[in-house]
C-alpha cells in the first residue's frame, strides 16, 4: 500500500511566533496516521517554486500552512494549477482568514481539521492583477495598515496605538466613482472596502452577508467615520440601515478616485492608487474548515 504523503510549509519569521512546536505537534500527527510528513521552511526567495517542485515531487494529499494571511496567500499562488487542499494553522500577525473560518485558537484542534476536514472551495478576489482572500480597502484602515506597519509595536496593542494616532491625523474624505453591476456610483468616502469575506483579523465584523464561496464580493463603502459609527463599528454593530454605510454586491468593478488613495490588501500596504479594477475569482483554492461553515 502506498504510503500518503502531506507537506507543510512554515514560514519561520511570521508574527514573531516560535513554530517549532507547531512543527512538531504537526509531525507526531503525521506518524501516528502513517502519513509521511516533508517540511518546507520558507526562505523569502524562489518559495513559489520550491512549493511546486515538492508538490511535484511528492503529490501530497495535503499542504499545511503554519503562517499569517501572507504566507497562506504565497502557497495558495503557487498551488493554484493543483487540485489540493490547504490546511491552515495560524501562525502570523495578520490572521484575518483564519478569523474569517471559524477556526479554533487550539493548535491540535487546528492540525485535527488540517489533516482531516472536508474543503470549502474558497472564492479570492483580483485587484490589479493582486490576489485577495478577504478584506482589501481604500482609504483611512489603509493608512493604519501603513503606520503599522512603519511602527515598533506588533500585535494587538500596536494595532491600537496607531489606530489612535491614524484618526486623530484623519485627513479629508475622498471622492470616488464606482462602476458596478452597470451601474456609476459617486460617492465621498472615508474607506472603500473590497470584501469577500465578513471580519478584519482583530475580529471586527465589516461585512456581515459576505460569503466566501459564492461568486461575489461587496464593496463597503463607509462614507462618515465620526466617534458614533467608529464605535459601532468595533463593537460588533456594524450600522448597515445607516446613511453613512453604503453596500454593493458583484463580481466585477472599477473604483477610480480623484486624488491617490492609501491601498491595502489583505494586511499588506501596497500603496497609493487612482484606479482599483477588481474581479472575481470563483472557487479559486481549496481550505480545510471547521464543520460548522460545509
Amino acid at each position: 500500500m502506498t504510503k500518503k504523503n502531506i507537506l507543510m510549509v512554515v514560514n519561520p519569521i511570521s508574527g514573531d511566533v516560535d513554530k517549532s512546536t507547531f512543527i512538531q505537534e504537526a509531525k507526531f500527527y503525521a506518524d501516528d496516521l502513517n502519513i509521511r510528513f516533508i517540511l518546507y521552511e520558507t526562505t523569502g526567495k524562489n518559495d513559489e517554486e520550491q512549493i511546486r517542485s515538492l508538490c511535484d515531487l511528492h503529490q501530497p494529499e495535503r499542504v499545511l500552512v503554519a503562517g499569517g494571511d501572507g504566507t497562506i496567500k504565497m502557497v495558495a499562488e503557487a498551488l493554484e494549477e493543483c487540485d489540493i487542499i490547504i490546511g491552515i494553522l495560524p501562525a502570523g500577525s495578520a490572521n484575518g482568514l483564519s478569523v474569517d473560518l471559524d477556526l479554533p485558537s487550539d493548535l491540535m484542534e487546528n492540525i485535527k481539521i488540517a489533516f482531516h476536514n472536508a474543503p470549502m472551495e474558497m472564492d479570492m478576489i483580483r485587484i490589479n492583477g493582486r490576489k485577495s482572500m478577504h478584506l482589501s480597502d481604500l482609504g483611512l484602515n489603509a493608512e493604519l495598515v501603513k503606520n503599522y506597519e512603519s511602527g515598533t509595536t506588533r500585535g494587538k496593542l500596536g494595532y491600537a496605538l496607531q489606530t489612535f494616532s491614524t484618526l486623530s491625523e484623519m485627513k479629508e474624505p475622498f471622492s470616488a466613482k464606482i462602476f458596478a453591476n452597470d451601474k456609476q456610483v459617486e460617492v465621498t468616502a472615508r474607506i472603500i472596502i473590497i470584501a469577500n469575506s465578513q471580519k478584519y483579523g482583530t475580529g471586527v465584523t465589516i461585512n456581515p452577508n459576505g460569503k466566501m464561496d459564492d461568486g461575489k464580493f461587496e464593496l463597503v463603502i463607509i462614507k462618515n467615520l465620526d466617534l458614533f459609527v467608529f464605535g459601532q463599528i468595533i463593537t460588533g454593530n456594524m450600522p448597515l440601515d445607516s446613511e453613512d454605510v453604503l453596500i454593493i454586491s458583484t463580481d466585477k468593478a472599477t473604483i477610480k478616485t480623484e486624488v491617490p488613495v492609501p491601498f491595502q490588501i489583505d494586511g499588506e500596504y501596497i500603496g497609493e492608487e487612482k484606479v482599483v479594477e477588481i474581479d472575481i475569482l470563483h472557487k479559486q483554492m481549496k481550505v480545510a474548515v471547521p464543520v460548522s461553515l460545509l
